[in-house]
């Protein structure tokens, strides 16, 4: 009796190799699993950043082809620019996480820029641009269309470690047929 119960126990599925194999996979398997969550999270975020940069050079791109825009015009470019992002939601439980400002700027004679019009959905206008990185791309009496984009990116698994990713893209041009671009009926357009 003493042997049969010497063969069940634990003291000897322990000195088991297969034992040994059982426990270091108890041990690596969560490891393996978070690492593997965390590759999947970083991949995403990385896909969908550069899906925003292309969302905020294809908006720019098509605004700047043109002389003079108007809002039907925006609307339909803006939608070109949410194309880019496809596969990826631009929505989540009913809120938009997917916005743009679209600014167009005129340098005075003092290098200083105008905003001549300004379009803005779904985020917060970005002044940042006007007030640093425009000063090194002025040229007086022409134009500049800054366009920003904005996707907030919220990790699948590591949710619960961090909170939702802002990813911003600026993109800046010059109109291609003319100084600036004008747009007679968006908000303080000229």
């Amino acid at each position: 009796m003493k042997e049969m119960f010497h063969r069940l126990s634990l003291v000897r599925y322990w000195t088991e190799e297969k034992a040994n194999a059982l426990a270091e996979t108890a041990i690596l398997f969560p490891v393996f699993l978070t690492l593997l969550m965390g590759v999947y999270d970083l991949g995403q975020g990385i896909v969908i950043n550069q899906k925003s940069i292309t969302a905020s050079q294809v908006i720019a791109d098509l605004i700047t082809r043109n002389r003079e825009v108007d809002m039907s015009t925006l609307n339909d470019i803006t939608r070109a620019g949410e194309m880019a992002i496809d596969p990826f939601p631009l929505e989540r439980n009913g809120t938009r996480i997917f916005g743009y400002d679209i600014v167009s700027v005129l340098f005075d004679e003092d290098g200083d820029p105008d905003i001549q019009w300004r379009v803005t959905e779904d985020m917060l206008p970005n002044d940042d641009p006007l007030l640093t990185v425009v000063n090194v791309l002025e040229l007086t009496n022409e134009g500049l269309v800054i366009v920003t984009t904005e996707y907030t990116y919220t990790p699948y698994f590591a949710e619960f470690v961090t909170d939702e990713i802002v990813m911003r893209e600026v993109s800046f041009l010059r109109g291609r047929g003319s100084s600036l671009v004008s747009c007679d009926d968006c908000p303080g357009g000229s």
